[in-house]
């Protein structure tokens, strides 16, 4: 099949580590978080049989802290070629991987070992000579710090670049159903389009983290979209058997955009990000099967004025100004 899913934690990391084992002459892995040890072990015995690796790291978090110095200085003790990611991007948020030039995977998940045995994550992985082409050329550009723009005919989801209106487009071309996880709500035109999709009569289940998992800076705009999507009767549920780390829209149970983008003004608007729309059956029937699987082991998350007081009080001392919450705990 030129497209297939892996989804984690259900298939573990064993598809990407054998893609790896298999790799001739090339790998390019571009990553937020690198720290998996067996990826780790399996990029560096790929470069010493002589495999050209080259890896680009996000050096660090907008905050400063730095995840990725200890694995860089274990890759270039391996040998494996290993640059920072490009400067003109506040953050690169993108998780892809390149193999022989043939192979491209996007994915939502980091290299951590939570991502592939904790968390709920995706990864397309295509064989489609342009799809695989554009991952290569947008890694070469960064790589040698060069512009790159997919346009307006790019066959991926690019940020900085086309990312919100791609997926502001799948939102407004669903007519009955939209399936959606993601970390993050944040940003004011995709929960606009969402609030017209619901409005036009599609049904809408959006999986989410509970508040208490965002910064605080992000409280306000990431609780706000959620209140005027369950004011209006979208149905938002958190996951109680796994922890939640895609990134990830169905609509119509047809058509599926995945890969690193919250959906966040920051995503869109300065990080660099990648994500893919697919429309493969076999792909599009596990999606659905997961999603119907995680839904069932979810439950409501709520979002009163009391629930966010009892949850937050104590992460976020200024909760009650920064959501406008009039009530006390003894209401809950």
């Amino acid at each position: 099949m030129s497209r297939s899913i892996i989804v984690l934690p259900d298939d573990t990391s064993k598809p990407i580590l054998d893609a790896i084992a298999q790799a001739q002459r090339s790998i390019r892995v571009k990553m937020f978080i690198f720290s998996d040890p067996q990826l780790l072990d399996a990029v560096v015995a790929a470069r010493h049989r002589g495999v050209d690796v080259r890896i680009m790291l996000n050096p660090e978090r907008r905050d400063g802290e730095k995840e990725n110095a200890d694995i860089r200085k274990k890759l270039t003790e391996g040998g494996v070629h290993v640059l920072d990611s490009n400067p003109e991007f506040d953050v690169t948020h993108e998780k892809s991987m390149v193999i022989d030039d043939a192979i491209a995977f996007i994915q939502s998940l980091n290299w951590e070992t939570k991502n592939v045995t904790e968390t709920r994550d995706y990864a397309i992985v295509t064989s489609h000579k342009h799809e695989v082409d554009e991952v290569a050329h947008c890694f070469d550009a960064d790589w040698d710090r060069k512009k790159f723009d997919g346009g307006d005919g790019s066959h991926l989801i690019w940020c900085v670049g086309n990312g919100r209106q791609r997926l502001g487009k799948l939102i407004d071309s669903s007519k009955h159903s939209l399936w959606l996880q993601n970390e993050r709500y944040q940003d004011p035109t995709i929960i606009e389009h969402l609030i017209r999709a619901h409005a036009r009569g599609v049904t809408i289940h959006i999986m989410a983290r509970p508040p208490h998992t965002l910064k605080k800076e992000k409280l306000i705009e990431g609780v706000s979209g959620l209140r005027c999507l369950q004011d209006l009767g979208v149905k938002i549920h958190k996951l109680r058997h796994i922890k939640l780390h895609a990134k990830l829209i169905l609509a119509d149970d047809a058509r599926a955009i995945v890969g690193s983008i919250n959906l966040a003004p920051g995503s869109f608007d300065s990080r660099r990000e990648l994500a893919i729309q697919v429309d493969d059956e076999h792909i599009i029937h596990r999606i659905k099967k997961t999603l119907e699987s995680d839904w069932a082991n979810s439950h409501p998350l709520d979002l009163s004025d009391a629930a966010l007081l009892a949850e937050l009080e104590d992460y976020d001392p200024n909760v009650k100004e920064d959501l406008a919450i009039s009530v006390g705990k003894h209401h809950k």
